[in-house]
């Protein structure tokens, strides 16, 4: 008796629109970026961040920050430091100064992004 495996069926995306495989909504506008991991090419797997952006005078590109905690053995301490990266940012995403991002880690960009924006949760 041969018995099938079952798969698990995944949503489709609609036409022209294509599944990152993070669970973002997808963006209203479209756009025809190739750099873009919605309607361009570009794959998006690893490291997840959300963070503020605190820069946006780039050419496509914002400054996000987010804060994490240090553990200072000889002092049985934590102490405060913070993260900044470059994340790259589609056309079909409007992102402003101090709005909360969520990016998803991609292949090199440029010499210093590896990070593309999939969410913008506006404050």
């Amino acid at each position: 008796m041969e018995t099938k495996k079952q798969t698990k069926k995944t949503e489709a995306a609609p036409k022209n629109e294509r599944s990152i495989g993070i669970d973002v909504p997808f963006p209203q506008k479209s756009c025809t970026e190739e750099k873009c991991p919605f309607h361009g090419n570009l794959k998006v797997h690893g490291r997840i961040f959300v963070g503020t952006v605190i820069k946006d005078v780039f050419h496509k590109t914002v400054t996000i920050e987010f804060a994490r905690q240090f553990y200072v053995p000889k002092y049985e301490r934590y102490e405060k430091r913070r993260t900044r990266i470059k994340a790259h940012i589609p056309a079909c995403l409007d992102v402003a100064k101090g709005d909360m991002l969520k990016i998803a880690e991609t292949r090199p960009l440029s010499k210093t992004k590896n990070f593309v924006a999939v969410e913008v949760m506006k404050e």
